[in-house]
């Protein structure tokens, strides 16, 4: 059985992506993920990255909190991925008993976002950036985005030790470029903790959890935040930072040491 790191990341032949045939849409195609031979969970999604998505998916979820928890196989003839997880594991996010949300920004979910208070109080993480080099962050990210040259249709994520960018994805969901840029990071054995995340859409309480479970220190949007996804972060010992290309960027901080 192969590792993850075996497993296609791009869409199998007849699905790849065709940029220029259409210049006036961005792709959508559905990529779908059985765990454990059970049908789990169906994105709709830009079809690259995928092996990324999955795997940042899982780790957002609680399935994973490493790679080497999962083995991965990708299907030859259609978007979709097997993913085997120790049975434990998979039974104790069974226990949970999460409720289905209708997400604001992602369709449905499963997951527990509707009560923030089932997130335990945490230590901050670290400080955010100096606000005024978000700017100049920002820009490097929209000129990585060559999707978002071609369509201006999507949105992107990166990761960043507030000087440079790690990580980069695009995605017509912003949910989906965060989790690719997780798991991107994790199939690279690079650890993401207390680092921040820049995203180009509305920081949302699923989002802002996602953030949250990686431990990263802090997450920026030229867009602003939920009031949900402040809750999150304050809880998690997290900053939100808010208009991050304005000249004046809000800061939603933690309230612990």
């Amino acid at each position: 059985m192969p590792t993850p790191h075996d497993s296609a990341s791009a869409p199998p032949a007849g699905h790849r992506r065709g940029r220029g045939t259409d210049p006036a849409a961005v792709e959508e195609f559905p990529v779908w993920l059985e765990v454990n031979g059970t049908p789990t969970v169906t994105w709709m999604c830009t079809p690259d990255q995928l092996e990324e998505l999955v795997i940042g998916w899982l780790h957002g979820e609680g399935y994973i909190t490493a790679v080497s928890q999962v083995q991965l196989r990708p299907c030859a003839t259609d978007l979709g991925f097997w993913a085997d997880i120790p049975a434990a594991q998979v039974a104790e996010v069974a226990a949970e008993r999460r409720r289905p949300v209708l997400a604001s920004g992602c369709g449905a979910v499963s997951t527990f976002l509707a009560d923030p208070a089932s997130i335990q109080p945490q230590p901050g993480r670290g400080a955010p950036p100096d606000v005024t080099s978000l700017r100049q962050r920002f820009k490097e990210l929209f000129a990585l985005g060559s999707r978002y040259q071609d369509t201006g249709g999507v949105h992107a994520a990166a990761l960043t030790d507030g000087n440079a960018l790690s990580h980069h994805a695009e995605d017509i969901g912003r949910h989906n470029a965060v989790d690719k840029v997780l798991g991107a990071a994790l199939l690279a054995g690079h650890p993401v903790e207390g680092l921040g995340l820049l995203v180009t859409g509305r920081i949302s309480a699923e989002l802002a959890f996602k953030a949250a479970r990686a431990r990263l220190a802090w997450v920026a949007t030229p867009s602003v935040p939920s009031t949900l996804a402040v809750e999150v972060a304050r809880r998690s010992g997290m900053t939100l930072i808010g208009r991050a290309v304005s000249g004046t960027p809000q800061l939603h901080a933690h309230d612990r040491p």
